[in-house]
């Protein structure tokens, strides 16, 4: 009797297992395109939203840090002199990257995340696009704000890199995996 229910537990397990599993492809979109989810958050509201992402897509995450990391004085928007005034006062601005070196040339869907900085990606967005061969890659921006839309900063980036395939982007704020599934799903990822 003993061995009888062992079985049974041991049975129910693997189809527990076996359901998770099950559930969890049927949120990801089966599809053979590689997927990077690519992302500058400099206080980590961005690479939550980044993070979800990933759960729905399935796809691999990488951090866009810059050389120098961001401290709370280089973040200060109302002082004209912070790190982040100056570089968002200069168009030509390109912080540096650090973190591991990337190529992107295995991914065939790059989503690149930001928070919105003076209604503009940061500099280090232009860094990291700059930084990349993008032929034939699909590019979505997604962004986190504390008040402005994505539109400028996505009609910025597309504008400045006009031979690139940008799709239509998303402000992720405090959004769900369902309202980001919605989204994906929308664009045909």
């Amino acid at each position: 009797m003993n061995k009888i229910l062992g079985l049974l537990v041991v049975f129910l397990s693997m189809v527990t297992a076996a359901f998770s599993q099950s559930a969890k492809t049927m949120n990801r979109k089966e599809s053979n395109q590689k997927i990077l989810v690519a992302y500058f958050s400099a206080t980590g509201n961005t690479a939550r939203a980044a993070q979800k992402i990933v759960n729905i897509t399935g796809g691999e995450l990488y951090a866009i840090t810059p050389a120098q990391p961001y401290n709370d004085e280089d973040l200060n928007w109302h002082n004209e002199k912070s790190r982040s005034s100056v570089e968002m006062n200069n168009p030509k601005a390109r912080p540096s990257l650090g973190g591991k070196p990337l190529d992107i040339s295995a991914y065939d869907v790059v989503f690149i995340g930001y928070p919105i900085w003076w209604d503009l990606a940061p500099r280090i967005i232009n860094t990291f696009i700059e930084s990349q061969e993008w032929k034939e890659k699909a590019i979505i921006p997604f962004a986190t704000s504390g008040s402005s839309s994505i539109s400028n900063s996505a009609t910025k980036l597309k504008h400045t890199y006009s031979n690139l395939n940008w799709k239509e982007g998303k402000l992720l704020n405090r959004a769900d995996e369902k309202t980001i599934q919605s989204w994906i799903e929308k664009l045909g990822y």
